[in-house]
């Protein structure tokens, strides 16, 4: 039996992973900013100092699987927090336990992006190298000028780049790396956009070929063949949308 933490626990895909974790057997430690084993608030930084030292003194010495699923919709006002949440609260609780991953030289993890990530601007401003960086001030007053869409896809852009950066030497450390990039799942996020009247109707029009939206279990599903089934797989950001990112961006290999 092994022992997993997952943000975003308290329902939608987090909710859905922890499920399927403890379906395995396992034992699943959740946190949210509410419902969940640990409460906490990932969108500032003294939140994410909390949640990191909770996480850290509920896991123990040890930890087999981590997946930092925690995310807002381009919906959130104000819009800072998107970059605050999906961005920082990922790497950063990432950062807290890799340690504790590494100690029985065996441990994975997961980071929730988005398909999301091939629809913004590749370079790296205003809002993807500072985040890179680290540089939350920066990034917040950015965020601020920009629509809620375009720092949702810098954020999960970023936290993409993010696994791939660190994903080497965690191997070398024992420690698998990825992410999952999920495309339109029915979850209250999507909805929340869905009802956007700006964003609704860009939603509902993106094309999915398989020709129909993902589920949560869609993505629980993938997201444990990451952590427990695929020994050789490092560094590498598994689209999970349907086919939407094949269809947009054939060459983007």
């Amino acid at each position: 039996m092994g022992k997993y933490l997952v943000t975003g626990s308290a329902g939608g895909i987090g909710g859905a992973i922890q499920h399927r974790i403890e379906s395995e057997g396992h034992d699943v430690i959740g946190l949210d900013l509410q419902g969940a084993d640990i409460d906490a608030d990932l969108s500032t930084p003294e939140g994410r100092r909390a949640a990191s030292d909770a996480a850290v003194a509920a896991a123990g010495p040890s930890l087999d699987g981590l997946v930092v699923c925690a995310g807002l919709p381009p919906t959130i006002d104000p819009v800072s927090m998107i970059a605050q949440v999906n961005y920082f609260g990922s790497v950063e609780l990432l950062d807290a336990l890799r340690p504790l991953l590494a100690a029985d030289g065996g441990g994975s993890a997961v980071a929730i992006s988005s398909n999301s990530l091939g629809t913004v601007p590749t370079d790296d401003e205003p809002l993807i190298g500072p985040m890179l960086a680290g540089d939350v001030d920066t990034v917040v007053a950015a965020a601020g000028q920009l629509h809620g869409a375009s720092v949702y896809g810098m954020s999960k852009q970023a936290l993409a780049r993010a696994v791939r950066r660190r994903a080497p030497q965690w191997a070398e450390d024992g420690v698998r790396l990825n992410a999952v990039a999920p495309g339109a799942v029915e979850t209250a996020l999507l909805d929340a956009t869905l009802d956007d009247p700006e964003l609704g109707p860009v939603t509902e029009a993106f094309p999915i070929p398989v020709g129909r939206r993902g589920t949560v279990d869609d993505i629980a599903d993938a997201v444990w063949f990451a952590l427990a089934e695929a020994p050789f797989m490092v560094g590498s950001v598994l689209f999970v949308d349907g086919g939407s990112d094949a269809l947009m961006r054939p060459d983007a290999v």
